[in-house]
């Protein structure tokens, strides 16, 4: 059975949006880039080299398969030969190789998936998708990178949800010196 794994670069008020600066935001770019911190790029390949598949909503599949397809390296050799499955309603087809659109209702869509697929299934960004899975109790951990900033306003990780969502620390660690990276599991009633 499949694990669903959430990895976000998230501010300290729980922002996501725009991390790297260009998508317009007017604080965007909180993040810098990833290629001048090594260690959050040995994250970022961790990610990648650990997952069996990319799970992503439509807009950070796009981000994604603008950018990682003309790359070389390791961390774009591993997303690029990842299989991508994308939750949309109007994607019809995707031009990343390995990629597949989920079709009709997401929750069935994503639970067959979990089923199918054996190994980490990581959603990178896609924070519309990630409420979504919260929601229907699909994501069984988080792996946060805190960054040191607070931005307040901007599209944030969480949103509203119908109950609590108990989670339990697995390990906490400093990177680059002044992120938090958190990891979480989900738990579960018996």
């Amino acid at each position: 059975m499949g694990k669903i794994v959430i990895s976000e670069n998230v501010t300290l008020d729980g922002v996501i949006q725009d991390p790297a600066g260009d998508e317009g935001f007017r604080h965007g770019g909180w993040v810098g880039l990833i290629k001048d911190r090594p260690e959050l790029g040995k994250l970022a390949l961790d990610d990648a080299l650990g997952a069996e598949a990319l799970l992503l909503g439509r807009r950070s599949y796009e981000w994604f398969a603008a950018r990682w397809p003309s790359r070389s390296g390791e961390l774009a050799d591993s997303l690029n030969r990842l299989p991508k499955y994308v939750v949309s309603s109007s994607l019809e087809d995707p031009a990343w190789n390995n990629s597949t659109v989920l079709k009709g209702d997401v929750v069935t869509a994503v639970s067959k998936l979990k089923q199918e697929l054996d190994g980490e299934i990581v959603v990178l960004a896609s924070f519309q998708l990630v409420r979504m899975l919260m929601e229907h109790d699909l994501v069984d951990e988080l792996r946060l990178k805190i960054f040191p900033v607070v931005l307040g306003a901007g599209e944030r990780l969480f949103g509203e949800t119908s109950d609590k969502q108990p989670t339990r620390l697995l390990d906490t660690r400093t990177v680059e010196g002044d992120v938090a990276y958190l990891t979480y599991e989900i738990v579960r009633e018996a």
